[in-house]
């Protein structure tokens, strides 16, 4: 598999996190068809915006049907919505798990045995360090262990055929989600390096395990953390 031609997936590129790999990919050459349900502001020849809302389960096949030729998968779509025991929102638990879980069920479902028919194939998932637990975001939490369980599963069936899968989780990242009203109340925790996490520094790991030089690593959750992992 060649940078110079291959053919990224990746959702939620209009904005944070997936905008930032959406645009990595571009410039390291990858042609990239960008799912998301709002407008993207990438502006590339390489680029293909698909409008998807990946919460509903005819759209993701839609969009899936027309992308067989993906030589990978980058599921970066998200939301975070916050609440105690006592006070939790289904619907928005029941939200997250369709964006977080099921959209990367469905998705994998429809692109990644193409790949391992051509011997070949890449899929990431962008998790978080939140997937250990934390107080107000059990139901978030458990969308994102999802995602580690899948690609752990996964990752063993297709190890043989020349397909990775693997999760990148960051700690709190400097992105538009971080003013979403959704969370008040729940400030993100500064990991040890005393800033942010940059979302060109997730797409950056996600770009090397993209790469043929990750051949041999699948099946892991990758933290960057900026040392939030390391004992206090």
């Amino acid at each position: 598999m060649s940078n110079s031609a291959g053919h990224a997936v990746v959702t939620g590129s209009s904005s944070g996190i997936g905008r930032a790999i959406a645009e990595a990919l571009l410039e390291a050459g990858w042609r990239v068809s960008g799912l998301d349900v709002a407008q993207s502001p990438i502006s590339h020849e390489a680029f293909e915006a698909v409008a998807t809302d990946l919460s509903r389960g005819e759209a993701i096949a839609a969009a899936a049907a027309s992308l067989q030729d993906a030589d990978a998968l980058v599921h970066a779509a998200g939301v975070l919505r916050v609440g105690s025991l006592g006070e939790l929102d289904h619907a928005a638990g029941e939200l997250m798990w369709r964006l977080h879980v099921d959209a990367a069920a469905r998705l994998a479902d429809a692109l990644v045995p193409a790949m391992a028919a051509r011997g070949r194939g890449r899929v990431v998932f962008v998790g978080s360090r939140v997937a250990q637990g934390m107080p107000g975001r059990g139901q978030y939490a458990a969308t994102k262990a999802a995602l580690v369980a899948l690609a752990r599963s996964w990752a063993a069936e297709v190890a043989a055929r020349g397909v990775t899968v693997n999760v990148v989780s960051p700690a709190a990242t400097a992105t538009g989600m971080l003013q979403d009203p959704a969370r008040a109340g729940s400030a993100p925790r500064l990991p040890p390096i005393g800033r942010l996490i940059e979302p060109g520094e997730i797409a950056a790991l996600v770009g090397f395990l993209l790469s043929p030089s990750a051949a041999a690593i699948t099946g892991q959750d990758i933290a960057i953390c900026g040392g939030a992992s390391l004992p206090r």
